[in-house]
This record gives C-alpha cells, structure tokens and sequence, in this order.
C-alpha cells in the first residue's frame, strides 16, 4: 500500500507543477490582454485625427470622390487568429465566421494556430504572418499586410479589402466583427466647413489617396489589437477552466491520499494488535 501511497504523492507533486505553469499562462495572458485594450484607444483617437484630415482634405474637391475599383475584381480578406495554442475554440469561432461565402477571395491569414486550422480544413491562403507576441509590433504588421496588397490593389487585381477579427466585449464574451476596407468610402467622412482651405503641398487627390492609405493602417492596427486582446482573454478563459479542473484533481487525490493514509494507519494498528494478542497467548 505504500508504493500506491508513493504514486498518489508523485500525482500530486506533478499537478501541482501544472497548476505553477497554467497560473503563469493566465497572468501572462492577463497582462498582454489588459495592455492591448489601453492601446486601442490610442489608435482609435489616431484614426479619428486621419478622419478629421480626410474631412478638412475634401473641401479642397469640388464633390466628394468615389472609389474606382472595377467590380470584376477579386476581394481580399485579412483575417487575425490565434498565434499560439491553449486558446479554446477562438480559431474556430473565428474561422467559422469568416469563411462563409469565400468564393473569389484571397485570404490573408494571420496567426501560427489560426494558419495551421485553416489548412486543416481545406483552405490555402494566399498570404500569411505570425501575429506579433507584444503589441508594439502591431503597427510593423499593419505595414507589413499593406506592402504586401499594395501590388495588387494598385494593379486592379483585387478591388475590395475585409479585415475579419474577433473582438472581446467585457461581460458579453468575444464576437466576431467583419469590417470592409475597400472600396474606400470617402463619403463616410464629414466634410469639415473651413474658412479657409488648408495649406497643403501635395495635389488634393494624391492628399486624399495618402490619408485614406493611413486610415487603412490605422483600422488593420485597430483589428490586430481587438484580435490579440481576444486571443489571450479566450487563453485566461481557458486557462481558468484549466485551473478548476486542477483544482477538482487535487481535492480528489488529497481525499484519496488521507483515505489511503489512514487504511495504512489502520492495517499497522491491527498488526500490532494481532502480534500483542499472539504474544499473550504464547506467555499463556
């Protein structure tokens, strides 16, 4: 009974390692998480100063213009996952939604785990990165996937451009946003009234071209941070359930380690019983 005794500790000692290395994973996730939340706003109130440029740059135009893309065009989905694993379904979630009605599209998939599934499943990207472990790589990866579609949105060859990405929603989970980039809608930004025009010195159309260049990046930026905030609230997630069902082993392996115990206590006590008594009968 002691060697089963030996393999209950030696399962308590292990799991209790494990419970060390999933709490690490949690805080890690936590803090990555909470940081890339607080960056978002930064780049939001980025996009909102481009906006506000974009509107002071159309009253240089007679009329608002419009986007030129050909309809015979392909579209181009960037669409974020998950880097690494212990994630949960945050890959399928996103996945399942994006890759609804893929015909004529090219993907662009970011995120190791996210790449790995979607091969799984039959899909064959066209382009593909990591996501970045920290969130000041994010704007690198935002000019990265704008250098490489430069080419073939400049060509004609892909006309339209959607980011898919999951966004975390404190008390209400993660969903999953799909948000069109291209063809740009310049009239979704207001035209600012001036009294006098703005002093620029690049013609009005290369202006606009420039600034609605940087809106893209900023909302590529705004989509990478939402996904890796999403990425590691769904890893504390289930790093949390993780840390129960540690929690559940240990209390069963610590009533089974007691049990054990004291049968051990009890058989060493009827052992001594039964040798006093076979001594006193022996001395009789």
């Amino acid at each position: 009974m002691s060697g089963r005794l030996a393999e209950i500790e030696g399962r308590i000692a292990g799991i209790g390692q494990l419970g060390t290395v999933v709490n690490a994973m949690r805080g890690i996730a936590a803090a990555r998480a909470q940081q890339a939340r607080n960056q978002v706003a930064a780049i939001d109130a980025h996009a909102g100063m481009i906006a506000g440029a974009l509107g002071r740059a159309l009253s240089l135009l007679p009329e608002v213009p419009h986007d030129g893309g050909v309809a015979r065009g392909r579209k181009a989905m960037v669409l974020f996952c998950a880097e690494q694993g212990f994630a949960g379904a945050f890959n399928e979630r996103v996945l399942d939604r994006a890759t609804q009605g893929l015909a004529d599209t090219d993907l662009f998939l970011i995120g190791t785990r996210g790449i790995m599934l979607a091969r799984e499943r039959g899909l064959d990207p066209r382009w593909t990165l990591e996501m970045p472990g920290h969130t000041p790589a994010i704007p690198k990866l935002a000019e990265l996937i704008v250098t490489m579609l430069e080419e073939p949105i400049a060509a004609g060859e892909i006309t339209r451009l959607d980011a898919v990405y999951a966004h975390w929603r404190p008390g209400g989970g993660t969903d999953t946003v799909h948000r069109a980039l291209l063809p740009f809608d310049y009239g979704a930004f207001s035209l600012t009234a001036v009294r006098e025009p703005p002093l620029v010195h690049l013609a009005p159309h290369v202006l606009l071209s420039e600034l609605a260049a940087d809106y893209i990046h900023a909302q590529l930026c705004n989509a990478a941070l939402h996904a890796f905030a999403a990425e590691n609230e769904a890893r504390m997630e289930a790093m949390a359930g993780a840390h129960s069902q540690i929690e559940d082993q240990m209390t069963e392996l610590s009533a089974l380690r007691r049990r054990i115990r004291q049968e051990e206590i009890t058989a060493e006590i009827i052992e001594l019983s039964s040798g006093e008594m076979a001594a006193n009968d022996a001395a009789r």
